[in-house]
């Protein structure tokens, strides 16, 4: 493996085996003489190399197989075939030279202890990760800087904010150094303010440390604004690996629009449009996006508008259209 190329997958493979009971009393007794199993395939000759310093957007619908990529690139999981290098090591033989040098964010799962304060835990990991107190210092300090959460430090962790243990989350997962940080929807249920800082955050120690960063999400701001380069699995596939940019442009063909009225309105849509819901104040509907423009100027002529919000189509959607067009893997 070269210097540059640290994550290398090749032909990565993982199923999974269940076992199936009938239900009752009678399913169970019968089950102590004969068992049934069942398999399913969560990741399929997964072809992924990752380069120093990289930002890359790992996406698809709920069950597409990320998270199980996640864990097999940190060991937690081992694969059923295929091999797999993170680091130059193998990740499920879980060395200690290995686990110091990478940090894993889960956006509903915390490393946090909720009875201490910020800066014990901080603390701990120091000691954990055997982290010299200069370094430890000075790391601290840029990052509660950063994120301005000095007055946080000294609080207990189950009286904070989800934004801003989540702000902790990222300052204790970066205190050591890691040279790879994956983020499994690490802005999931922050509000519009804490999702801008976490993305400026990662942007920033991508940029100022050269952190190679794997991101999975399901918010389209994400992974546009900090993602030159995103993968898209579905069905533990991989169905594109390329520029974000050009991934858009080609199946984001959408815009979200939703619209209040200031009195009771049954809205009229061009056929273009496509309805999601509609009420008596309130409707929600996609409009192409060459036609955005041209069809709400159109709307608000006919209708007294109260507020119009326009969104990114939800990466589900994409994700879905891409897999209707192709079986194959885009480069």
């Amino acid at each position: 493996m070269n210097d540059k190329l640290i994550i290398e997958t090749t032909d990565l493979t993982k199923t999974y085996r269940h076992y199936e009971k009938d239900t009752g009393l009678m399913g169970s007794v019968k089950s102590l003489f004969i068992r049934r199993y069942s398999s399913k395939t969560a990741l399929s000759n997964f072809d992924f190399a990752v380069q120093k310093g990289e930002f890359i957007g790992l996406i698809g619908p709920n069950g597409a197989g990320k998270t199980t990529l996640v864990k097999m690139l940190t060991g937690i999981i081992s694969p059923t075939s295929g091999t797999i290098s993170v680091l130059g090591y193998y990740p499920n033989k879980l060395e200690n030279a290995f686990k110091k040098q990478y940090a894993v964010v889960m956006g509903q799962k915390s490393q946090l202890f909720f009875e201490l304060t910020a800066s014990d835990t901080f603390m701990l990991f120091k000691e954990l990760y055997g982290i010299p107190d200069e370094t430890h210092k000075k790391n601290l300090d840029y990052f509660v800087d950063l994120f301005d959460v000095s007055q946080f430090l000294n609080v207990q962790v189950r009286t904070l904010s989800l934004g801003e243990r989540m702000k902790m989350e990222l300052i204790v997962a970066l205190l050591h150094n890691p040279k790879v940080l994956f983020l499994d929807e690490p802005t999931i249920g922050l509000d519009a303010v804490a999702q801008k800082q976490v993305r400026h955050f990662l942007k920033e120690v991508n940029e100022r440390s050269g952190t190679t960063i794997i991101l999975t999400s399901h918010y389209m701001e994400d992974i546009k604004s900090l993602c030159k380069r995103c993968v898209v699995v579905n069905n533990g596939e991989k169905l594109y690996d390329g520029e974000t940019d050009a991934l858009f442009e080609k199946y984001q063909s959408h815009k979200k629009v939703t619209v209040t009225f200031a009195h009771e309105t049954l809205l009229a849509l061009p056929a273009e449009c496509t309805l999601i819901e509609q009420s008596a104040y309130k409707a929600s509907f996609l409009i192409p996006k060459g036609l955005t423009r041209e069809i709400l100027r159109e709307l608000m002529k006919q209708n007294e508008l109260d507020d119009i919000t326009i969104e990114e189509e939800e990466i589900g959607r994409i994700v879905e259209r891409i897999y209707h067009n192709t079986r194959t893997v885009v480069q």
